[in-house]
């Protein structure tokens, strides 16, 4: 008798449903026979622009040293973070993207018999690592596709050990302001902790951005993730990072794997960091370009929902059908149905003018075919 192999792992590992990342562009090609310099890929909420000078310069120094392991503890990273959100550097997590340090609050705080609360149509990783852990998901329904955070203060039970938050929220742009999250981190009991991820926080207005490092010290069951693969273009070399009360991040620590953000992330990241011309002209050209694709679904007589991120996302009706049109088109976006629940919207990333403009001409062909 044959024995099924995966009947040996946990049934809360064997029911998750992998996460589904956005259409290579080298896959599309061989699927259609297309030309990749002809294909645009708006799916991933990549920075069009790449990386900016610093980082290039600080990539081609570290390459001498690729044969040595890297930095395990990250120092030079994390004193550069230190600096600029003045914090210990005890109080931060470094992480291969801000997924790897979702995935270590998941690892360290969840488990069976414990629960996480999450917004309907929030980012995808926050069921997956719960499910991983075998804790139980509490979703509550969303409110004008945002986090309703009243209702998620209430969802809160004596199981539950951990709230998954994210501002602005992922794939829905939907951002909820600082007084209402001061409220709500009011209302969570202290022995839950709250992961507030920003991965998006570079594209926000300035006067609309919260301080959480102030919340920090008031609510030490805060935990601030930030990543460097938006803003910063970062996201081939994966590396994220933690804010949180130095217990936290040590527990974190504890499950982290050794050299989890390798050796030209690290030095990648440290010099983004103060590159903040390179960021503050990624901002205005995705706030530019984000305009123009609202202005092109409006002329379109498309609704879509109003983002705060690097991304829009616009009901399109029968949106799978309107996905496999783009792609004969040469245009890859992301498709939000599924988990996502928002099977006749589709997101797309905010890339170059040019990119923008062949995303709406084979929109506005997709439509009427």
């Amino acid at each position: 008798m044959l024995i099924d192999l995966c009947e040996l792992s946990p049934s809360y590992v064997r029911s998750i449903a992998p996460y589904q990342p956005g259409k290579p562009i080298s896959e599309l090609a061989r699927e259609l026979g297309l030309k990749e310099a002809n294909i645009v890929k708006l799916a991933s909420n990549e920075n069009p622009l790449g990386i900016g000078p610093r980082t290039r310069a600080a990539i081609e120094a570290a390459l001498g040293d690729i044969a040595r392991y890297p930095d395990g503890s990250g120092f030079e990273l994390k004193q550069a973070l230190s600096r600029r959100y003045g914090v210990d550097a005890s109080s931060i997590v470094l992480g291969n993207g801000s997924n790897d340090v979702l995935e270590l609050v998941a690892a360290a705080f969840l488990g069976p018999g414990r629960a996480a609360v999450v917004s309907q149509h929030a980012f995808a990783v926050y069921p997956l690592a719960t499910q991983a852990r075998g804790a139980r998901l509490i979703v509550v329904p969303a409110k004008s596709y945002g986090h309703d955070l009243e209702a998620m203060a209430r969802a809160v039970d004596d199981e539950t050990y951990v709230v998954w938050v994210a501002n602005p929220n992922n794939p829905t742009g939907t951002f909820a302001r600082p007084d209402e999250l001061e409220a709500f981190l009011r209302k969570v009991p202290e022995r839950v902790l709250v992961v507030l991820d920003e991965a998006y926080n570079e594209y926000i207005h300035a006067e609309l951005r919260a301080d959480p490092v102030k919340w920090l010290k008031r609510h030490p069951n805060l935990v601030v993730t930030r990543t460097f693969s938006k803003a910063y273009g970062l996201a081939g070399l994966r590396v994220g990072y933690a804010l949180a009360h130095p217990s936290v991040a040590d527990v974190m620590n504890r499950v982290r794997q050794p050299f989890n953000v390798n050796s030209i992330a690290l030095a990648a990241a440290t010099a983004a960091l103060d590159d903040m011309e390179f960021v503050a002209r990624s901002y205005a050209e995705n706030l530019q370009g984000l305009r123009g694709l609202e202005e092109g679904a409006r002329r379109l007589g498309l609704d879509f929902i109003p983002s705060y991120g690097n991304f829009l996302t616009i009901k399109v009706g029968k949106a799978a059908e309107i996905y496999k049109r783009l792609l004969r088109r040469g245009v890859i976006v992301r498709p939000v149905g599924g988990g996502y629940e928002l099977p006749e919207h589709l997101r797309v990333t905010i890339g170059t003018a040019q990119e923008n403009d062949k995303f709406l001409a084979a929109l506005a062909g997709s439509l009427k075919e």
